[in-house]
């Protein structure tokens, strides 16, 4: 597994929420639905982008952007207009006095706004439950970050423009898988720019014997490793080993490692029908009752917390 790969394993739409937007200025949209993850797609005309706590950012078509939840933000065609929608959670749409909207603004298959022939388009796709999303690669992103249409070079834009209106069986399939690909695609030209801020481990890939180690704690969690065994794989000796990963990575090689295991345990156990035995085994842990102290200790609460909390979410 490389670095990249290791980064963005995780991103599993499941029936994802995603619309095409067609509207006329003034128009303004205020969204508080408190989902982990977001992409923006401008197809036509412009728009503001702007959080509640950050600077605005002028979308062009073609531009492309994502919005880390749960904080709320706002997106219009000028920056003085005033919201005529607000998105709560599970995507229902209302006015702020609190009518819903989402009858009268249904313009056909996954289509909303005022007008088909409205200056404004754009795609909204959204993850909106922890799961589909992993916490190793949330807890990197900015809240906002945005590609131009002139820094990528990208297909997948024109192949969902055509897939998003149609209401073929599996078409839901076809979406979800879609919006990965995208959300990879930006992500992948993101990470690679100067200002991209990736984890210090991602970066620590680079060098020789602290990259081997890495991708060999990240290709086989299970692995009973250790520092010697580590420092033995990469051809070098114990201290030099912890001394380089803790200098490159910021934390010690068993401190990555259990680290790197809690974070897939934490992926694994959103999955519906897998076991905490199972999981345990996956990631490194002889038992359930293993894995359980362990992340109680590193996260305060136990595994089965975490998947009464997303079995509630998305029931």
């Amino acid at each position: 597994m490389d670095a990249l790969a290791g980064l963005l394993d995780g991103p599993r739409a499941k029936g994802a929420f995603l619309l095409r937007s067609i509207m006329d200025p003034p128009w303004s949209i205020r969204l508080e639905d408190r989902s982990p993850l977001t992409l923006i797609a401008m197809v036509r005309s412009e728009a503001w982008l702007k959080p509640d706590d950050g600077e605005a950012q002028l979308l062009r078509p073609g531009d492309v952007a994502i919005m880390r939840g749960p904080d709320p933000y706002t997106i219009g065609d000028a920056l003085d207009t005033k919201p005529q929608a607000v998105i709560h959670p599970g995507q229902v749409c209302m006015t702020p006095s609190g009518e819903h909207l989402a009858l009268s603004m249904d313009l056909g298959v996954r289509t909303w706004g005022d007008s088909l022939d409205g200056a404004a388009m754009m795609f909204t796709g959204t993850y909106e439950m922890d799961g589909e999303i992993s916490q190793r690669l949330l807890k990197v992103l900015p809240p906002m970050l945005v590609i131009r249409e002139e820094t990528w070079n990208c297909t997948i834009l024109s192949l969902l423009a055509e897939e998003i209106v149609k209401d073929d069986p599996g078409q839901e399939a076809v979406l979800d898988r879609l919006l990965d690909l995208l959300l990879i695609a930006v992500l992948r030209t993101w990470f690679a720019r100067p200002e991209a801020e990736p984890p210090t481990w991602y970066k620590a890939m680079s060098d020789p014997v602290v990259g081997r180690a890495l991708r060999m704690i990240q290709n086989s969690p299970a692995q009973p490793w250790t520092v010697a065994s580590l420092a033995a794989k990469t051809g070098v000796s114990r201290a030099a080993l912890a001394r380089k990963f803790t200098e490159l990575v910021g934390e010690p090689p068993m401190t990555f490692l259990t680290s790197w295991r809690l974070d897939l345990a934490a992926d694994m156990l959103r999955e519906p029908g897998v076991t905490l035995e199972a999981v345990a085994r996956k990631v490194g842990y002889g038992s359930s009752f293993a894995l359980s102290t362990a992340y109680k200790r590193v996260h305060g609460v136990s595994p089965q917390f975490v998947r009464s909390r997303t079995t509630r979410v998305s029931s």
